[in-house]
């Protein structure tokens, strides 16, 4: 009997390749999930292809990462996320699992993401969060971060932000809202928007911090946008700042 799980899924990025299962590539988050489902259904993993509602980088993090996966089973949604939770390393979480509709599809189905990008600043090290932030050597002018940010917000063509430079499709994206707060030693990057491309939040993240530390300013970043040029943005910021927090449908 087919069925269409939805999951909810938290993992730390560090020691994988991103999501995406790829040849010749053993360790990926699709990777490990795909083993763990082919186990549990008895099943050649060549048959059970995971869905997730978008494909996060090299070290990149999740704390609510959407997937969908059909499977010939009878399993009950709480038998398989026991049975992942179980066999999955201690570094993936299924966090939910639900039955879905069976067009249901993470990707396509998805509206909206919410991804957050953490700098830190202070006299300690982060001991125990160093694999989830980017730490910087100086403060930063975080009213001129949010001043610069505004010009980032709405519909606009965010080639100057892509790390493909032979991107064939539109470069058109909807960032509908971007939040910058500071919560001590940490600087925390919110965005907002209906789909993302490559590296893209790490470059907007680089190129706000370049306005942080006052070496851009806040109007320079209008132009970059306006001049649809990579190498006028900012650096691509550290993947381990970068987690996906949430998935709207």
């Amino acid at each position: 009997m087919k069925k269409n799980f939805k999951l909810k899924i938290r993992y730390d990025g560090s020691r994988y390749q991103g999501w995406e299962h790829q040849v010749g590539v053993d360790l990926t988050i699709q990777g490990k999930l795909e083993s763990v489902l082919a186990k549990m259904t008895d099943s050649d993993i060549s048959a059970i292809k995971i869905i997730a509602s978008g494909r996060t980088d090299a070290g990149v993090h999740a704390i609510g990462q959407i997937a969908n996966v059909h499977l010939d089973t009878d399993l009950d949604e709480d038998y398989v996320k026991e049975y992942l939770n179980r066999y999955l390393p201690d570094d993936i979480s299924i966090d939910e699992c639900k039955l879905a509709s069976d067009r249901f599809h993470a990707r396509y189905n998805a509206v909206g993401k919410t991804y957050r990008y953490t700098f830190y600043y202070g006299d300690k090290k982060p001991v125990f969060d160093r694999k989830y932030v980017t730490v910087i050597d100086k403060d930063v002018d975080i009213d001129a971060m949010i001043k610069a940010s505004k010009y980032l917000v709405g519909e606009h063509d965010y080639k100057s932000f892509c790390a493909n430079p032979r991107m064939k499709k539109s470069t058109v994206r909807i960032v509908d809202k971007i939040d910058i707060k500071r919560n001590g030693p940490y600087i925390h990057l919110y965005f907002h928007g209906t789909g993302f491309l490559q590296n893209m939040v790490r470059i907007l993240a680089g190129t706000l911090l370049e306005v942080g530390f006052h070496k851009m300013t806040p109007i320079r970043v209008k132009e970059i946008m306006d001049a649809r040029d990579r190498k006028l943005a900012g650096p691509t910021a550290p993947a381990m700042g970068l987690c996906l927090m949430e998935v709207d449908y």
